[in-house]
């Protein structure tokens, strides 16, 4: 065995351990010891984040459709703590989101410095008009099972997850195959009511895209889309949890609603760890003013924040312990995607993708498959 990492304090999926030595070996956890120690590589160890909805940051987008964009995503999202990440695609022309997907595969099979790629997340075009967001609505389609058949071609098998409206036509069908070729089934940018939502969820669909954004919210005579995820017995729900895109007290709601099927996504665009200024969000020109993106009509466009913000926000303002906004984080979203074997927590077998933190919350290290990626500099 190889140097430990020394951790003060240890988040596993039992709860909080003191003293704890994390020995690694070929990328994996093997073994969690008990230690005496003055000196410690991590005040608090938990496990990498992953962020499996996520279009850019560090000034680069997934559309860019290049091994560099992907490159460099992948090293600005290992300093906030991501360990694993989908690459998220926009609604574009048919031929740049095939672009996107092929790279995508390609740079798995390369291999990225930083977070690791598990894959793409088709965002778009399988929207509806009225919660388009930023997505051009004149570049929407109908979804068929043939085209996504031919777009899981062209991700050799690493498209995981398909966002549609269930209000389109077939939809319930095109649900029903998409999980037949193993793909999750997100629904969002969408008008949907309450029972065609939840029509939806029992043909298979695995929860909504960024909840209560891009769909119709409650009301107590019409549940909308929003009820049926939150009140559906296994509805995962996608929260973008900055503040702006949902008010704290909802985010406090969500976690009253679901508390086990809460996953937070970044949603992060180019502009995320950039300067104000006009950045681009697919065919979109969007502006960035003091970290908030917004459309020329001033809708939100995407977000600039970080899943290390994400977990601090929900302790500060949705009154979460830290550990249950980690698990949104990290055992969740690994669930979600079937990797929880591997990923999601710190268990000995399991992939050695860690993150040390300090007493602020703020990321001081990051682990990928047992490598220090990253360190904060002294």
């Amino acid at each position: 065995m190889g140097m430990p990492i020394r951790a003060r304090r240890l988040l596993t999926e039992s709860g909080w351990r003191d003293q704890i030595a994390v020995y690694i070996e070929n990328g994996q956890i093997l073994a969690l010891e008990h230690i005496e120690s003055d000196q410690w590589d991590a005040d608090i160890l938990i496990p990498a984040l992953i962020d499996t909805h996520v279009h850019g940051g560090a000034g680069v987008d997934v559309m860019d459709g290049n091994h560099h964009a992907l490159e460099k995503l992948s090293q600005y999202l290992a300093r906030q703590g991501v360990g694993a990440f989908l690459a998220t695609t926009v609604t574009a022309p048919m031929d740049d989101i095939e672009t996107a997907l092929r790279q995508v595969a390609h740079s798995m099979q390369q291999g990225l410095s930083g977070a690791e790629l598990l894959g793409s997340y088709l965002e778009g075009p399988y929207f509806t008009p009225q919660n388009k967001g930023a997505h051009p609505a004149s570049l929407f389609r109908t979804a068929n099972p043939e085209e996504l058949d031919h777009l899981i071609t062209v991700s050799e098998n690493s498209l995981k997850v398909v966002a549609l409206a269930p209000e389109q036509p077939f939809a319930l069908e095109t649900i029903q195959h998409l999980k037949t070729r193993g793909i999750n089934v997100m629904l969002g940018h969408t008008a949907a009511d309450y029972s065609t939502t939840l029509a939806a969820l029992d043909a298979g669909a695995d929860g909504l895209v960024h909840c209560f954004n891009g769909m119709k919210g409650i009301h107590h005579r019409e549940p909308g889309t929003v009820g049926a995820g939150l009140s559906h017995d296994s509805a995962v729900i996608e929260l973008i949890a900055d503040g702006h895109h949902v008010h704290p007290a909802v985010m406090k709601m969500c976690c009253r609603c679901a508390p086990d099927r809460l996953v937070l996504i970044s949603d992060a665009m180019r502009a995320a760890g950039m300067p104000d200024g006009e950045y681009q969000l697919g065919e979109t020109q969007v502006t960035m003013k003091d970290g908030i993106v917004r459309t020329s009509s001033g809708g939100l466009a995407g977000s600039t924040l970080s899943l290390s913000c994400a977990i601090q926000n929900m302790v500060a303002q949705a009154g979460q312990p830290l550990e249950k906004a980690v698990e949104m984080a990290s055992l969740i979203p690994a669930r979600l995607l079937g990797i929880d074997d591997r990923l999601g927590s710190i268990v000995p077998g399991k992939t050695a993708s860690l993150v040390a933190l300090n007493h602020d919350l703020q990321v001081v290290s990051t682990w990928v498959q047992g490598k220090q990626v990253w360190t904060a500099p002294v």
